[in-house]
């Protein structure tokens, strides 16, 4: 895949966001983005509706800024930069929840559902996601070739995991699958989501009633334990469930099926990575460097200021938007030399794809086992993998808050 431009032309005016990546090198962010990273720290780009926030694509101003009591997630304030018109429409209808509130509240509220996501009880889950991805590859290989990678392991992987998890009848994924698609995606109208989101939470709120009743081992039975306590709201436990689905496998429905595109691209990386499928450590590391280099949110964590910041002789005023790239920190030369280079023996750890300070990903222990497992055992599983049709038809979906694959045709 040939690798992006060193350096590109600056416009004039601020750059639409976000913008679709180039088709010749599509893992890699905007050159315009990388452009800035380099000379203009702190910028502007416009978004859906003509507002122009603020702009931070540097590693450690990220690092700076995102645990910054002076910046707010608060989407309910005017000036707030949302990511479409739907969740405009939306924003003063929802719940407190983890994704819109600031400590302490925030604090409280992830509080009630941070347990089950800890990393000893994700850790003791990987027998199970072990057992879960054999017996789907079993029946990939019986079944025809080419495959579609995405429909065989990449959404069914994780969206069996997170419905085990939260308590909700794997057999319904369809539903859970087509509301997601529809309310994270950029080209959603306001009616579509509220449909969308209406459709998903009468399901929830129609499951929780039964947990309320006949409490299980999962996490929407340790929600209604919180409601019965008063801890807890029904309408903020059902909301929460539902950020809980949806997260918890389009994130790494994308990873699986983009990580194995970029390693299939990457033949001596691949190699590396079966020679290596034994060494948990080593597995471990190629996760974080793939997540690093894909770094799938690509529509940005955003931010509103509570008070004045100065950056880099750049003031940000009081109620101005503020949008975070998270690529671009993790495509920052700065922190990562040559970034452009997929290298699984890289030191990656410390890069920003889930985010980071007390907004950090909620799920991101569970999507690293669940990587480390895929990861570490197909390519070792099918050693001939191989794309079932050339790389630029591909076809990538971009429309989403993190970008994806539409399918992956592979053959063996």
């Amino acid at each position: 895949m040939p690798e992006t431009p060193d350096h590109g032309v600056m416009p004039e005016t601020p750059p639409d966001y976000p913008l679709e990546r180039e088709a010749r090198c599509p893992f890699a962010p905007a050159p315009v983005f990388r452009e800035m990273t380099r000379t203009q720290p702190v910028a502007k780009v416009r978004i859906w509706d003509g507002s122009t926030p603020w702009f931070i694509t540097r590693h450690a101003d990220q690092r700076a800024l995102l645990n910054d009591p002076r910046l707010s997630i608060d989407e309910k304030r005017p000036g707030y930069p949302h990511m479409t018109r739907a969740r405009a429409d939306g924003a003063p209808h929802h719940p407190r929840l983890i994704t819109n509130t600031d400590p302490p509240e925030h604090t409280r509220l992830r509080r009630t559902v941070n347990a089950p996501f800890m990393v000893k009880r994700v850790e003791a889950l990987r027998p199970r996601i072990q057992q879960v991805l054999d017996s789907l590859i079993d029946e990939m290989l019986a079944g025809p070739r080419p495959a579609d990678l995405v429909q065989a392991i990449g959404l069914p992987v994780p969206t069996m995991v997170i419905t085990e998890i939260l308590g909700a009848p794997y057999e319904d994924h369809e539903l859970f699958q087509t509301t997601s698609h529809v309310l994270i995606s950029h080209d959603t109208r306001p009616e579509q989501a509220a449909e969308a989101g209406a459709r998903l939470g009468g399901y929830l709120g129609d499951l929780f009633a039964k947990k309320m009743a006949e409490p299980g081992d999962d996490v929407m039975s340790e929600m209604a334990g919180r409601v019965k306590a008063g801890e807890m709201d029904p309408r903020e436990a059902v909301t929460m469930a539902s950020a809980i689905l949806i997260a918890g496998h389009e994130t790494s429905a994308s990873m699986i099926s983009l990580g194995t595109l970029a390693l299939l691209e990457h033949p001596d990386q691949l190699a590396l990575l079966r020679e290596h499928a034994d060494d948990p450590k080593f597995v471990a590391n190629a996760v974080e460097e793939l997540l690093r280099y894909l770094t799938i949110v690509h529509s940005g964590i955003r931010r509103i200021a509570n008070e004045d910041i100065e950056l880099h002789g750049t003031v940000i005023r009081a109620d101005d938007g503020v949008i975070f790239d998270l690529a671009c920190a993790d495509w920052d030369e700065e922190h990562f030399p040559d970034p452009q280079r997929l290298d699984l023996t890289r030191p990656a750890r410390s890069h920003h794809a889930f985010g980071f300070g007390v907004h950090q990903c909620l799920g991101q222990s569970l999507a690293r086992v669940e990587l480390q497992v895929v990861y570490g055992t197909l390519y070792r599983r099918i050693p001939t993998l191989a794309l079932a049709v050339p790389f630029e038809e591909v076809p990538f979906a971009m429309e989403g808050v993190a970008y994806g694959l539409r399918s992956l045709p592979v053959t063996w």
